[in-house]
């Protein structure tokens, strides 16, 4: 379980490694002025790289995950709370990568209705669900 242990986190972490840089890709594409066709493009082929990339990252992340879970039991019985708190955690980075899929969509359809502060403040987000995960499954409050 060891081996199935060490690349979950290699996969969650280069997961989330795409999760932090895509949006700040969304915050230079809402920075882009009119008539900049070329600037646009570059930007939209980096983000759909990086946006393919991360969904292949993503599977065996949540895959080994599963497999952890299942293998150690984890998550039943008395004390341990924190891995219900670390699923929903989980749940809501799922939530978060299928949101940057749809505001990718909106760019390449020319639909994007937000500014770069915006996306900046959005971009934050990745870093507080892994923290908030490291400390539950390192701690372990409840």
């Amino acid at each position: 379980m060891l081996w199935v242990k060490s690349f979950h986190i290699v996969f969650v972490a280069s997961w989330f490694a795409g999760l932090f840089y895509l949006p700040r890709i969304f915050v230079n594409l809402a920075m882009v002025p009119a008539g900049s066709d070329a600037e646009r493009a570059r930007l939209l082929l980096m983000a759909q790289k990086l946006m393919r990339f991360t969904h292949i990252l993503m599977i065996p992340a949540v895959v080994l995950g599963v497999w952890l879970w299942a293998g150690y039991g984890i998550g039943r019985g008395p004390g341990n709370g924190w891995m219900h708190a670390k699923l929903a955690v989980v749940a809501l980075v799922l939530g978060y990568h299928h949101a940057c899929t749809i505001m990718l969509k909106r760019f390449i359809a020319g639909e994007n209705r937000r500014g770069h502060v915006w996306y900046r403040w959005f971009n934050e987000a990745p870093v507080i669900m892994l923290v908030v995960v490291v400390c539950l499954v390192v701690v372990k409050p409840f």
